[in-house]
């Protein structure tokens, strides 16, 4: 809901908002927007900033990085929107944000939850509002079931973000390097379902949409179980990192495992890239991201490609040998001291060096699980 600093009611480019306040509004929609929200309509944007003590031009920055349509100047906000601006404005002025922090904080938030509340209405709300029985509507069910569902809902998204900001707090902490923070050695991964467009032509719309569904539904349980961390979801593709490269390479291979056994998925190929990576706003980026993509592209069904740099990182922390014959050395030394001989988790295979658009040339390594390991 942000402001259209011409004062009309259309967005810069011309479009209108649809949840603008207008006579003929839905009065289901505004007793729903005022649940949801717990206050009246009572500011006009221009008021809201000047309640706020935010210039008209910042308010509309915050308002917009976090998403809002423009409305131009109708009585549309709340007590809520005032104290949000507060908040945001607060934070600068006491120097613990820059503006472009404060407007990044926006963003990312306004980004994150937007998502969550498209899905929450698209899969979750809509299935629970079908009327119970016949001859009711479904606007004579959705209001009572809000007002159930929105504080235990609203408890458990700040739950899951408090553990969320915890763990990534944590992380950041147990980093040496302050530059680290924004520029970490992370193993980086793209996981991508081999076919994907043909199975597009082939399937029902609902029938691919289940698949996509218990694909990313899978992929981020083994993520999140195995100590990983999901990126995002690209529908067909998968993209997560790690902080070891161990951590990634086993998270790659139960997936590949996991979906060859079932009989319903499509193969999978995995591509891997150990290095630098910059992070933003829960997003990274970087040669190394790129190397991960490009990877996969090249990378067999059913298998797992990584670049030279991974490989090294598993050799360095003694979770592959650098070959089978080292390996075997390795062993037969082991024995003649009467000691156990070490034990690797993964296998790694030299493939064909090729060049890659944009990246030069490049030594991808074929990963596999080692006889025993799991």
């Amino acid at each position: 809901m942000t402001v259209d600093d011409t004062g009309s009611g259309a967005g810069g480019d011309g479009r209108v908002d649809p949840h603008a306040p207008d006579n003929g509004e839905d009065p289901l929609a505004l007793r729903l927007e005022q649940l949801i929200l717990g206050a009246e309509r009572r500011y006009t944007p221009f008021q809201a900033a000047r309640s706020a003590g935010v210039s008209m031009e910042l308010a509309s920055r915050f308002w917009r990085a976090m998403g809002f349509a423009d409305i131009g100047q109708a009585k549309a906000l709340t007590e809520a929107d005032v104290l949000a601006l507060r908040r945001l404005a607060g934070l600068v002025e006491a120097g613990l944000l820059s503006e472009a922090m404060a407007v990044q904080v926006a963003r990312s938030t306004g980004q994150t939850t937007a998502r969550l509340a498209e899905w929450q209405i698209d899969s979750f709300l809509e299935g629970l509002t079908e009327p119970p029985e016949p001859g009711m509507t479904r606007t004579e069910v959705t209001y009572p079931i809000v007002e159930l569902l929105l504080p235990e809902l609203e408890e458990f998204l700040v739950y899951v973000w408090r553990r969320q900001l915890a763990a990534s707090a944590g992380r950041v902490v147990q980093t040496g390097d302050d530059e680290e923070m924004v520029d970490r050695r992370l193993a980086v991964a793209f996981a991508d379902l081999v076919g994907f467009t043909r199975l597009t032509r082939r399937m029902e719309e609902e029938e691919l949409g289940e698949l996509v569904e218990a694909f990313e539904t899978t992929a981020a349980d083994l993520v999140a179980a195995r100590g990983g961390r999901l990126i995002k979801t690209l529908g067909d593709e998968v993209l997560y990192a790690a902080d070891d490269a161990g951590t990634a390479a086993d998270i790659a291979l139960r997936l590949v495992e996991t979906l060859a056994n079932d009989e319903t998925m499509p193969e999978l190929r995995v591509g891997m890239a150990f290095g630098t990576v910059t992070t933003r706003m829960g997003d990274v980026f970087g040669t190394t991201v790129n190397l991960a993509s490009r990877l996969t592209s090249i990378a067999p069904r059913d298998a797992v490609l990584v670049d030279s740099a991974f490989a090294e990182e598993l050799i360095r922390t003694g979770e592959a040998p650098a070959s089978e014959a080292e390996a075997a050395e390795a062993a037969a030394a082991a024995e003649k001291e009467g000691e156990d001989p070490p034990v690797y988790r993964f296998a790694l295979q030299p493939m064909w060096q090729r060049p890659v658009r944009g990246l030069g040339v490049v030594e991808p390594w074929l990963l596999t699980r080692r006889d025993g390991q799991s």
